[in-house]
């Protein structure tokens, strides 16, 4: 069990640095995209039509990979962040019901962008986007699409290293923030 959680951590280790790099793409897109949009727009009097939504889907692959980042280092909102620090039973017993939470919230967002109601992969959120085109890009909108449902995967993949690794006694104490006199 503790080779499993080892490689599953190592796992999620890997799948976060590459969602931080692609944040950072995704932020120095957007600002690049927004800053041409201004100088193009004040100091050439022509801007381009595409600026604006590429700023706009660049935004929202920076924030889905962030989030999925963020989640892994334990810098998500947190109600009760004191329990986290707890270990052994009561504290496995906690972390089990932090993870239901997430389960509930994640799997019904991967499953619709799948599937529709009706079981039919065309009709779910992704399927819909393959069929459509950005407005001012002419790119298949799945290309954007594709960032939600793919930070909800790495947001499952980075907890269940966490329970694993908690399960095996393996999962650091994280520090908690002491005030300083």
């Amino acid at each position: 069990m503790k080779t499993l959680a080892r490689t599953l951590d190592r796992l999620s280790v890997a799948l976060n640095g590459i969602a931080l790099w692609g944040a950072v793409l995704a932020v120095l897109v957007m600002v690049f995209a927004a800053g041409w949009q201004v100088l193009a727009r004040y100091a050439l009097d022509a801007p381009p039509i595409w600026t604006e939504e590429l700023a706009r889907r660049a935004m929202v692959w920076a924030g889905m990979l962030g989030a999925s980042c963020a989640f892994r280092a334990g810098s998500d909102p947190t109600l009760f962040p004191a329990m986290q620090a707890r270990r052994g039973g009561p504290g496995m017993a906690l972390a089990v019901i932090r993870a239901t939470g997430v389960v509930i919230f994640a799997v019904p967002v991967i499953w619709y962008s799948l599937f529709n109601a009706r079981m039919d992969m065309a009709r779910g959120f992704l399927g819909r986007s393959l069929n459509r085109q950005a407005e001012m890009l002419d790119i298949p909108m799945i290309w954007f699409t594709a960032a939600v449902p793919l930070a909800f995967v790495l947001i499952l993949v980075h907890l269940s290293a966490r329970l694993t690794m908690q399960a095996t006694g393996q999962l650091p104490v994280p520090e908690q923030d002491t005030p300083t006199p």
